[in-house]
């Protein structure tokens, strides 16, 4: 993900000040050296490596700790603020009818990008429309048009047409019920005045409320100088980061941020419309130094958990806490994993997982894992309605014969049973838990104290869900 090598450089940093009682000026020197090899690695613009790292200097040196805090957790906190204060806030985004107008360069991902936003107004309770007017790639009508039906909202274009203006004043008129309406334009693999002209025409013709900047995470150093041009030629409210979800070093995309003297709105994090986080530089800023994010990890099992229940009315995820816990609840909640997102992300969220850590881990852990998951599901569609329903009545034959009949080992099978006990025991746990009970044990995991779950629980690791070895 986006400077991840800055949060595992940190953290191996920040771990050689475990136990000591001050903090001296050769040890902020070593912090302060490892953040700007970092950065400058991750291409973020040398001026701006120097601001941050003068000012963690000054604040380290300078100020006085609050008592009990250690010198490790100081530093981590103001290293944590500073970098926030570099990204920002997010970006102004109101939740109310306009109209947002996406430009960048050719293959920086504006095409997939509007599918996401306008995915994601949907899901605030929004009807967004996609107006199409790339006339010049091949295939933008029908990548559009595709992503508009996967986000399920209202699109328009014309693929018989050569003007993006007046595509882009017919398309307003034909989605005027649509409460956020999404103007998608084409690309350059520069920034060249035809460029310009075509996307200064559309804007006069929009009026758009927001003009988006899209940036490639892989952009690098030349990310600067397209946002400056951007920025003049129309002036640039946001930047949406996309591909967040590579090996790009992302640095880029904070000197376009900077230069335009905007803020990030949205993170690409996949290829799918639902891969798309709105930025915020504290959640952002947390999962990079290990810290988690569980707010956002909170947002995606709800939703996930929402879809899931859509498709099964019948279903109902608080019952788990209640009655018996089957193998089918247990393959109801996999599908909802499945929807989270990458393993990786989800783990980036939790405290003390996040920022790196899973990088600890061999190279195939999340293949892995995704494998035992297809296997799960593969081993249950082999199991009779009673097996499903009361696990415990699987024995060495039926084990053998349900082998037979999904293609997968013994070893699998008992593995899977071994999941749905210990899940089992886990939501055990749970059960009569009231809100003051629920909220010590977030604080617990915040502070990476673990709780029911943390592991061997429902897919956290440690000691087996499908997460675990």
């Amino acid at each position: 993900m986006v400077l991840d090598d800055l949060g595992s450089s940190l953290r191996s940093t920040l771990d050689d000040l475990r136990g000591k009682s001050r903090i001296s000026e050769d040890d902020v020197d070593d912090i302060v050296k490892e953040i700007q090899r970092s950065l400058i690695q991750a291409d973020v613009d040398i001026e701006l490596v120097r601001e941050l790292s003068d000012s963690i200097k000054q604040r380290a040196l300078e100020e006085e700790p609050p008592g009990g805090t250690s010198p490790r957790d100081w530093v981590l906190r103001i290293v944590y603020e500073e970098l926030v204060d570099l990204l920002g806030e997010s970006t102004e985004l109101p939740l109310e009818e306009q109209t947002i107008l996406l430009a960048g360069l050719y293959g920086s991902g504006k095409t997939t990008t509007a599918g996401k936003i306008a995915w994601w107004f949907s899901k605030k309770g929004l009807r967004p429309a996609i107006i199409q007017t790339d006339t010049d790639r091949p295939g933008a009508y029908d990548q559009a048009k595709q992503l508009a039906e996967e986000a399920e909202v209202d699109y328009y274009g014309d693929p018989d047409a050569d003007d993006p203006e007046k595509i882009a004043e017919e398309g307003l008129l034909e989605t005027a019920d649509a409460d956020v309406q999404i103007v998608d334009t084409a690309g350059r693999d520069a920034l060249n005045q035809e460029l310009i002209d075509q996307i200064e025409r559309i804007e006069n013709t929009a009026d758009p409320d927001r003009n988006m900047l899209v940036i490639d995470a892989a952009m690098g150093q030349s990310a600067k100088e397209q946002a400056q041009e951007f920025e003049e030629t129309i002036g640039i409210d946001g930047v949406i980061v996309t591909k967040v979800d590579g090996t790009a070093k992302g640095g880029g995309a904070l000197a376009a941020v900077n230069e335009t003297d905007s803020t990030i709105a949205f993170l690409g994090t996949g290829e799918t419309v639902k891969d798309i986080e709105r930025f915020e530089s504290s959640s952002f800023v947390s999962r990079l130094l290990g810290m988690g994010d569980l707010e956002q990890l909170a947002e995606r099992v709800e939703r996930a958990m929402e879809e899931t229940q859509q498709e099964d009315e019948d279903w109902d995820p608080e019952d788990m806490l209640e009655g018996q816990f089957t193998l089918k609840d247990l393959r109801k909640q996999m599908e909802a994993m499945n929807r989270m997102g990458p393993l990786d992300q989800v783990m980036d969220m939790i405290p003390g997982l996040g920022g790196g850590m899973m990088d600890q881990l061999p190279d195939d852990a999340m293949d892995v894992t995704e494998e035992r998951m297809r296997d799960f599901e593969v081993i249950m569609d082999s199991m009779t309605e009673e097996e499903l329903e009361n696990p415990r009545v699987v024995g060495a034959s039926r084990t053998r014969r349900i082998a037979r009949g999904s293609g997968k080992s013994e070893d699998r099978i008992r593995e899977l049973l071994e999941q749905h006990k210990m899940m089992e025991r886990t939501l055990k746990q749970f059960q009569g838990m009231g809100d003051a009970d629920m909220e010590r044990m977030m604080k617990q995991m915040q502070q990476g104290g673990g709780g029911p779950g943390m592991g061997g629980g429902p897919g956290m690791g440690g000691g087996g869900g499908p997460f675990g070895d």
